[in-house]
């Protein structure tokens, strides 16, 4: 029988191997359903329903919820929370949650999960996904200064693609996990000179492959992920890291998501 679930923490880490030692790969954050696809002693094998990248959890960290349940959050697009920290709560206890964690089914004063009632009174985002360029600006810069974390999610610790990923996301707009997957989307801009804020740049390692992802501000400037989520020079040749003083990253692509 497939079983589905919900996270109820405010982060999960999802990784490679069914290993605490293991890669973290990703992470669930609050209200993010998931389809569980195998078992492993004391961890499980899920799928995201949001992008479908899949990893392992821990089981103690798992809430099963049905079946019907699960098909409805796929079929609808959820609010995100905007506050930097804010409580879910129930009578009897309280759910801290980051920005970008899931309000599933909120109605402007309860998330609706499985049946139950979870109070949240902190600013939700809206849900149309008709983000323009100035939106993904503004929420961008909600991250600014979160540091850097390979397979993170979270204003506490974010990579490149998860923090293109979350702003988007977070406007209403599900794109992919990596990098790479993302570099699919959209329509290319062959001109830096034709670059508008909310396009993404792609960069790519010696190899060709696509490793970095970031958020074009406009007036040549960039936000992304590198240590921590920073602003810097963008040109025809990549990023250059002022404080360095060098190139940071080399330009592959660059891509317009919306108008």
């Amino acid at each position: 029988m497939v079983e589905y679930g919900i996270c109820m923490l405010s982060v999960v880490p999802m990784r490679a191997q069914a290993s605490d030692r293991a890669e973290q790969v990703t992470q669930l954050l609050f209200g993010e359903c998931y389809e569980v696809l195998q078992a492993q002693g004391n961890w499980l094998q899920v799928e995201l329903a949001s992008d479908h990248y899949r990893g392992w959890m821990d089981i103690k960290q798992h809430t099963p919820v049905a079946t019907e349940y699960y098909e409805r959050w796929c079929n609808t697009r959820h609010p995100r929370a905007l506050d930097l920290v804010q409580f879910i709560a129930t009578p009897d206890s309280r759910y801290p949650v980051g920005i970008g964690s899931y309000l599933p089914f909120y109605d402007g004063t309860n998330l609706h999960i499985d049946g139950n009632l979870y109070g949240y009174d902190g600013q939700a985002s809206g849900v149309t996904g008709t983000a323009d360029g100035a939106a993904l600006v503004q929420v961008a810069g909600l991250f600014i200064k979160a540091p850097y974390q390979w397979g993170g999610k979270s204003v506490f610790g974010i990579d490149c693609s998860g923090f293109v990923q979350q702003v988007f996301g977070m406007c209403g707009i599900q794109l992919p996990r990596d990098a790479y997957q993302q570099a699919e989307v959209g329509e290319e801009v062959h001109f830096a000179t034709q670059t508008q804020a909310g396009d993404l740049a792609f960069f790519s390692n010696a190899e060709g492959r696509i490793v970095h992802v970031g958020l074009l501000l406009g007036q040549q400037q960039i936000m992304h992920a590198h240590g921590e989520v920073r602003i810097d020079t963008l040109d025809h040749n990549g990023i250059y890291n002022s404080s360095r003083k060098k190139y940071s990253h080399q330009l592959r692509i660059i891509k317009r998501i919306v108008s």
